[in-house]
């Protein structure tokens, strides 16, 4: 099949609000949007994982949530104000994956892509975790995290449908349909607790 999203329903993909993101993302938002048990998941993962060396952080903002600086972060995202201030980012690149879903890197850049509650966005997200798949030195990693939080009129409606399951299996899907193999999906906060879940997919080139 030419484009594997035809394998999801129709609208799957389409959003309530379908006007430019850039109009959406122009103001800067110096917040984040899951609470601190659900960053700390992130920031857990991240060390578990090993992501220490070349890593391209996907739909970036002000926080790139690493415990530790790794080597070379670049970070990819839509609003140039919020991306300056991340302290952690070696290099920041604006660019709107839902306008054009190629990377602007040659293959085999990084050891690791990220994306942090953002994938909930993309309406093109096999196409850019094909991109990621590129982008990614052989055995890199691609870790998509997110939550039940999101602004609902940006994202794709199909997530809106579905459970945090089904979710999961959505996210899982998207990268072997890209090319990953050995994906994991799972929630990383404690069940049955208060506060936002944070859930992971994990895939290896």
């Amino acid at each position: 099949m030419n484009d594997p999203q035809k394998l999801f329903p129709v609208d799957f993909f389409s959003r309530t609000d379908e006007q430019p993101d850039v109009e959406f993302y122009g103001p800067p938002r110096f917040v984040t949007h899951i609470d601190d048990r659900a960053v700390a998941a992130v920031s857990a993962l991240y060390t578990e994982l090993g992501l220490t060396g070349s890593v391209l952080d996907l739909m970036s903002s002000w926080i790139s949530h690493f415990t530790d600086r790794p080597a070379e972060l670049v970070v990819l995202g839509m609003n140039r104000r919020e991306l300056a201030a991340n302290e952690m980012a070696h290099q920041i690149v604006v660019h709107d994956l839902n306008a054009d879903p190629v990377l602007p890197f040659v293959d085999g850049r990084f050891d690791a892509v990220t994306c942090c509650v953002s994938i909930d966005y993309l309406t093109r997200p096999i196409d850019v975790l094909s991109e990621a798949f590129r982008v990614l030195h052989p055995e890199g990693l691609v870790v998509c995290t997110f939550s039940n939080r999101c602004f609902p009129t940006k994202v794709i409606r199909g997530w809106l449908a579905l459970t945090d399951e089904g979710r999961c299996n959505a996210v899982s899907e998207y990268l072997r349909l890209a090319g990953f193999t050995k994906v994991t999906a799972g929630l990383r906060t404690p069940v049955n607790t208060f506060g936002d879940p944070l859930f992971a997919v994990v895939g290896s080139k």
